[in-house]
């Protein structure tokens, strides 16, 4: 009886899973994780503007780094099942604390609320955006699908292709526009959630999400940007 109780028993991982603000550290810590992520690769995306050499050895160094120790593309997946187990996560996260916000006000508010920023009130929709682009991306210069080039190992050829038609490079910038007030309200929350908001810290962190949000779109968008100017060909 006493093994059956202490099974039954959850987890503390359980308990907190469980939990309102558990969920929301899950969405802090794993928002944080995949914009590191969003830096380093809005970094090696500028490595395009060094010609096509560069930017085809820095994609293929990305296939044999972490070698001799671990063999090609071992750490280039080990990366992507932690983004990938990121991006779960938060998506599950996000949508069972929208469930759990709906169930908790069944009906109207008796009185209006204050009016959100445009960034809040399009945050569930922004999400939509990306997720939807991220599988288009994938297709797109990862498995070389839908590329009209499809060189394999010849990503700089690839992306000039890619960006090089209306749909490529409108779909790029329209999902780059959404990751902007993405990360402006998400790591606005995040900052609140992980209890790094305060009076004297409000103006500091509002400036960073503002700069971060500005720097990553300009970053991104540079590139298509580039490709439909013909500065990058």
């Amino acid at each position: 009886m006493a093994l059956a109780s202490r099974a039954s028993r959850p987890t503390l991982l359980r308990l907190i899973w469980r939990s309102t603000v558990g969920k929301k550290a899950v969405m802090a810590t794993t928002g944080l994780v995949m914009l590191l992520y969003l830096v380093v690769h809005m970094l090696g995306n500028l490595k395009i503007f060094f010609g096509a050499g560069e930017f085809n050895a820095y994609a293929a160094w990305l296939r044999t780094a972490g070698s001799p120790v671990l063999h090609e593309s071992w750490l280039l997946w080990i990366a992507r099942a932690a983004l990938g187990t990121a991006v779960v996560l938060h998506v599950v996260a996000a949508y069972q604390l929208s469930r759990r916000d709906i169930a908790a006000r069944p009906s109207g508010y008796a009185h209006p609320r204050r009016r959100a920023s445009y960034a809040t009130r399009t945050m569930r929709w922004g999400g939509v955006i990306l997720g939807l682009f991220v599988v288009w991306h994938i297709l797109d210069l990862t498995t070389l699908t839908v590329n009209p080039r499809a060189q394999e190992h010849h990503p700089y050829e690839n992306v000039v292709a890619s960006f090089s038609t209306w749909y490529g490079g409108g779909i790029y910038v329209v999902a780059m526009l959404a990751l902007c007030l993405h990360i402006h309200h998400g790591f606005w929350s995040a900052a609140q959630t992980l209890g790094a908001n305060s009076a004297r810290r409000h103006r500091t962190l509002k400036a960073t999400a503002t700069g971060l949000s500005l720097i990553l779109t300009t970053g991104f968008l540079s590139v298509p940007v580039a490709v439909m100017t013909g500065l990058v060909s």
